[in-house]
């Protein structure tokens, strides 16, 4: 499908924040996604990912995630620096404020007139847990969370016991998980620790390892695995299309 982009600004608790807008030219409603970038905002790479996906019949959101912390557009670099400043956001910007940044865009999206009011989210890197965070949410009804970094560590601040791995059981939509084995953010015992929270808290979930490193859909620099890459945004598109064509 032919696809269209805007930018809207959308009020927050935490102030204005900006989200770019991918969807159909076509005529109609279509189901929304919320894509949550690295800590890098939202990049080239990250844009032609929402670009895949609203390809495929979505509404697909990615709202600037440290948007208190920085001038609106901010888009920090693959480089020492952006990866400095975006760490030091992710290390500042707490679970709560995140929670609040969905509702604020449910409240939003659910108005439009190109949205059926069926949501899914997805995200790689820090977007990842973003991604599960959100899911959370009980209108959130499926979640492609691409190597979450952070979940396992309980590392991003947040009130004590709200941390994502411990509210795991109120997860009510589909999970679907993506890790490389080769990813050194997220350690085999991060990942099993994950898997064995998951099983304990009997959520619906399909858990995917592959032999690929962190950020492996990153289509710019040396990690980046096309085939692999493929195959996630087929697995992606297959969930959310079952999902949130519910009537």
């Amino acid at each position: 499908m032919i696809i269209q982009r805007h930018d809207q600004d959308i009020n927050t608790p935490t102030g204005t924040m900006r989200c770019t807008v991918y969807r159909p030219q076509a005529e109609g409603r279509f189901p929304c996604i919320f894509f949550y970038s690295e800590i890098f905002q939202q990049t080239a790479p990250i844009a032609r990912s929402a670009a895949i996906m609203a390809g495929h019949g979505f509404v697909v959101i990615v709202p600037e995630v440290f948007h208190e912390l920085n001038p609106i557009g901010t888009v920090l670099g693959y480089d020492d620096e952006g990866k400095d400043k975006g760490n030091a956001d992710k290390f500042t910007k707490t679970l709560e404020a995140h929670d609040s940044d969905t509702v604020a865009m449910l409240e939003y999206f659910e108005q439009q007139d190109y949205c059926t009011g069926q949501f899914g989210t997805m995200g790689v890197c820090l977007g990842g847990h973003l991604a599960y965070r959100a899911a959370l949410n009980p209108r959130i009804q499926a979640a492609f969370c691409l190597y979450a970094t952070d979940i396992h560590s309980n590392t991003i601040p947040c009130d004590e016991g709200n941390d994502s791995f411990t509210r795991t059981k109120e997860i009510q939509g589909e999970i679907t998980m993506v890790w490389g084995k080769q990813d050194p953010h997220v350690s085999t015992e991060g990942r099993q620790k994950i898997y064995q929270q998951l099983i304990d808290t009997n959520r619906l979930f399909t858990w995917h390892e592959f032999n690929g490193q962190h950020a492996f859909m990153r289509d710019e620099g040396d990690r980046y695995d096309p085939a692999l890459a493929l195959e996630c945004y087929n697995k992606a598109v297959a969930l959310f299309q079952r999902t949130l064509h519910k009537a």
